[in-house]
């Protein structure tokens, strides 16, 4: 039996590999490969990381944070925020339908949320990305004072 776990070591390193990282991000799967039915990782995200509202059409997607603090905006087809999350403080844990519009910012250095949906690996094709061509600052800014009614800045 190989027992699977995310150790502080483990979560310390990855924070460290997202802090040296040209996107600001790291991930660490837990699922043995691309091609496993249920994809389980932990993502080191920074604040600066940049996250383009983005939907998967073939599943559902749980958010958990392991350490800090998340906002999970949630758009419509417009791009207009309909529904707001603060995980790791207001929200614990969120799960984000299927085809549903969403984006995540790390409100915290070091931050570490988990993720589980369903597989195989599925890069996310040009029809599932809102915004193409966008500064990260000024988007990243933009998600930490969206409110539900807000409509993305270039959508």
């Amino acid at each position: 039996m190989h027992l699977k776990q995310l150790s502080n070591s483990i979560l310390d390193e990855l924070s460290q590999q997202a802090q040296n990282s040209p996107r600001r991000r790291a991930n660490h799967n837990l699922h043995e490969d691309l091609n496993d039915p249920i994809q389980r990782l932990a993502i080191a995200m920074e604040p600066d990381t940049l996250v383009l509202p983005h939907r998967h059409p073939h599943t559902w997607e749980l958010l958990y944070p392991l350490r800090g603090r998340f906002v999970v905006l949630h758009f419509d087809e417009s791009g207009t925020v309909i529904n707001r999350a603060l995980l790791g403080e207001d929200c614990r844990m969120i799960e984000n339908p299927a085809g549903i519009w969403h984006a995540v910012l790390s409100l915290d250095s070091g931050g570490i949320i988990f993720e589980v949906k369903h597989g195989p690996y599925t890069p996310l094709g040009e029809a599932d990305v809102m915004l193409q061509h966008v500064e990260s600052i000024a988007l990243n800014r933009w998600y930490a004072g969206a409110n539900i009614g807000d409509r993305l800045p270039s959508a």
